[in-house]
């Protein structure tokens, strides 16, 4: 996904290699252990290779600002949206959060999830039209409060289901409308494995 500012074109990708997830890194150690004092082991909580999308925005190879969305079976969980202070001028946490509803909505998803830092609920409902769920309790964790909000989504049209063929829901994450590496596998005829592997597998 790539945005066209008044002065910059940023691009938001998935993270799908380590030298992508070190630049997601340095963006939330920067923001959240560096601004917000939050404790290592707090931020890089053990969730960040489990049922996680990462997101990066940047401008050129620079990178601004990164989310990370978890799947749950009913909703999408947008967390950890961190954005560089001298980038804040609103574009790239905009690319990012819309990001994350594309992505949310081919998945099928209808529901997204967050909690966001209270002071910033104006925000989110003046940018996004969450809602917040007035019914739950707030969260203080880290050394900050946070309010649940939710967002719904339509899912698209060619939302991936159970019955998408084989070869899209292989393709990588986000991009599955472009032909992938077992797109260019699958043209090659089917061989059997060598005869001495049918005797040692089960």
């Amino acid at each position: 996904m790539t945005v066209q500012g008044a002065e910059r074109v940023i691009t938001v990708d998935v993270v799908r290699s380590m030298d992508a997830f070190v630049r997601v890194a340095a963006v939330r150690a920067l923001v959240y252990m560096g601004e917000q004092s939050c404790p290592f082991e707090e931020e890089f909580d053990g969730n960040d290779f489990c049922g996680a999308t990462h997101l990066l925005v940047r401008s050129g190879a620079e990178p601004l600002g990164t989310l990370r969305l978890r799947w749950f079976a009913s909703f999408a969980k947008i967390e950890r949206v961190a954005v560089l202070k001298h980038k804040r001028d609103g574009e790239a946490a905009r690319a990012l959060v819309a990001k994350a509803i594309e992505l949310a909505g081919r998945k099928g998803y209808e529901r997204i999830l967050g909690f966001v830092d209270a002071d910033l609920v104006r925000y989110w409902k003046r940018t996004q039209q969450v809602t917040v769920r007035e019914a739950r309790p707030r969260l203080t964790v880290s050394g900050r409060t946070y309010v649940e909000v939710e967002l719904a989504i339509a899912p698209g049209p060619d939302a991936i289901g159970i019955d998408t063929p084989a070869l899209i829901m292989l393709r990588p994450e986000g991009d599955w409308d472009e032909a992938g590496v077992l797109d260019r596998s699958a043209e090659r005829m089917a061989t059997p494995p060598p005869e001495a592997q049918w005797t040692t597998s089960r």
